[in-house]
């Protein structure tokens, strides 16, 4: 990271090596500002943050490090750093399907990052005593930070179905949305993947060269969008930024008040089906394709829907992202469906 405060910083160009992670961030901005950390928040009683400031090493090159642990676990991959020493295990790769190994049955590499900073050697089988020990040390990071039981489901975890979460779209089958609402994360957003739906928008255009989006669901790593080009309506299905599938209507549409749908028909009952792609406009179809597979589970874990344009990235490369996406004409409302 990069450390940048002339006032307080004297050191200009120079590298710090000291170990630090993402929980010494707010602890450094608080020092930095001589604010306490706060014991409550709105009347609940905060827990000790876990990180300490990195300013310390800002004016001392050679300070010893004052963070000297740190573990790490995400979909079971598991690694602690303690005291210039790391012990890891790789148990899943979220994006490789297929039966995993009992967590037990890990097998765990250790580095000595102090003199080995890519962690290059792996000194597990010379030494099985500092991976043993490094082990402990993992344990009880993982119990004092609530870790255990370990959840090792991958994708499942999106779905709060799957997942045995609250949803509270749970039940729900449209959702109707206005202009001026944007950032809507999917589990505030009727759930479209995989199953039959329709998008139902109601605008008003002043001139047959009418731009922008009306809806947007995430972002240009994978979402869907419903916007207009050049005066013409356009669906663009977006998979992972590897295969984009559009249909789109020959004609723009002429001033006035209009009724734009979309359909989607999926082939099959099963996560990531691919299916029909149907475009009408004032009921009448202008536009038909077919989208080979969908994303089954999660769109963006950051980006959510937006209406009346496409913030953060955009879905489709028919515009730019954030304001120049906007919709130069009239949105009276949206309505998501699931059939």
């Amino acid at each position: 990271m990069v450390m940048h405060w002339p006032k307080g910083i004297k050191a200009k160009g120079e590298i710090r090596s000291q170990f630090h992670h993402v929980v010494d961030v707010a602890p450094t901005a608080l020092e930095a500002a001589k604010i306490p950390q706060p014991k409550t928040v709105d009347g609940i009683k905060q827990r000790p943050m876990d990180g300490v400031s990195m300013l310390y090493a800002a004016d001392q090159a050679v300070a010893p490090d004052q963070r000297t642990t740190q573990y790490f676990e995400m979909f079971g991959n598991r690694a602690i750093y303690h005291e210039g020493w790391v012990a890891c295990t790789r148990h899943s790769i979220p994006w490789v399907m297929g039966p995993l190994p009992p967590l037990k049955d890990d097998v765990w590499e250790l580095y000595h990052v102090a003199g080995d900073f890519s962690q290059a050697n792996n000194l597990a089988a010379q030494n099985p005593t500092k991976l043993k020990e490094l082990q402990a040390v993992f344990d009880k990071e993982a119990v004092r930070n609530h870790v255990y039981p370990i959840d090792d489901r991958r994708v499942e975890r999106f779905n709060p179905a799957l997942a045995g979460r609250p949803d509270i779209m749970d039940g729900r089958k449209t959702l109707t949305v206005y202009p001026g609402m944007k950032g809507m994360t999917e589990n505030a957003f009727i759930n479209i993947k995989s199953v039959a739906h329709t998008v139902t928008a109601e605008v008003e255009v002043p001139d047959n060269q009418t731009n922008g989006v009306i809806l947007a669901q995430a972002g240009y790593f994978g979402g869907w969008t419903l916007h207009l080009k050049d005066g013409k309506p356009r669906h663009e299905y977006n998979f992972l930024a590897l295969e984009r599938t559009n249909i789109g209507a020959d004609a723009p549409l002429a001033p006035g008040k209009h009724t734009i749908s979309y359909e989607f028909i999926p082939d099959a009952k099963k996560p990531g089906t691919g299916g029909k792609s149907i475009l009408s406009v004032d009921g009448k179809k202008v536009a038909e394709g077919h989208i080979p597979k969908t994303q089954p589970f999660v769109f963006s874990g950051d980006e959510g829907a937006d209406v009346g344009m496409d913030g953060e990235t955009n879905v489709s490369p028919d515009y730019q992202p954030g304001p120049a996406s906007e919709f130069t004409g009239k949105i009276i409302k949206v309505t998501v469906e699931q059939k």
